[in-house]
């Protein structure tokens, strides 16, 4: 069965959409599972959340190999569920990590070159949620009236936008597909289900 990641800037609506497909499969009975990134439970995760908020100062090198090993806590669960023959949803991936470091000065050939060895399942199918950093700010602003390291520099998340459109051309780690994010929730419900229609009509009672 395939791995769906969905990507975007924060606030573009990643772990909403990963809800709708969650309940979308649940509702129709598909057999699914789901992984997080950054998994903060994780005492890897609690220390990529300590680095957002100031607490730790960390390298571009240290913080790329740290995102990396939370991800790769996540790769026993998605092996596992695809050899169950289980649909794989992932609120976003190893490719968020290549996006944000190389954002940040950390080129993203010498990120792939990096966990070329470390065994990363690909993506059947990667769903870009794309908004604008403007919007990204806005949106996280309201939901948590605060904005850590990555969300409140515009600038930085504009390098980050751009370092996504590298792997949307590319298709790196899977294959790539753009959904307005700036549209409203019920909207990008209706083109996602049909984009998951479209891709594993064939896997699917839907």
């Amino acid at each position: 069965m395939p791995l769906i990641v969905i990507e975007g800037l924060d606030g573009s609506g990643g772990q909403t959409q990963t809800d709708f497909l969650k309940e979308l499969f649940k509702l129709n009975k598909v057999p699914f599972s789901f992984v997080k990134s950054p998994d903060y439970k994780h005492a890897v995760g609690q220390l990529f959340s300590d680095y957002l908020a100031g607490k730790v100062d960390l390298t571009t090198e240290q913080v790329f190999l740290l995102c990396a090993a939370d991800v790769l806590n996540s790769v026993p669960k998605i092996k596992k569920g695809l050899e169950q023959n289980q649909f794989v949803i992932a609120d976003r991936y190893i490719t968020s990590t290549l996006a944000y470091r190389d954002a940040k000065g950390f080129p993203m050939n010498k990120g792939l070159k990096l966990i070329e060895s470390l065994d990363f399942p690909k993506a059947d199918l990667i769903i870009y949620l794309d908004i604008k950093p403007e919007t990204s700010m806005k949106r996280k602003k309201g939901e948590k009236g605060s904005l850590d390291l990555h969300e409140q520099d515009v600038e930085y998340l504009r390098k980050v936008r751009k370092s996504y459109e590298k792997e949307i051309a590319k298709n790196i780690m899977g294959k790539w597909v753009v959904i307005d994010g700036e549209k409203n929730i019920e909207t990008v419900n209706k083109e996602i289900l049909k984009l998951i229609k479209k891709h594993f009509k064939n896997r699917l009672g839907l």
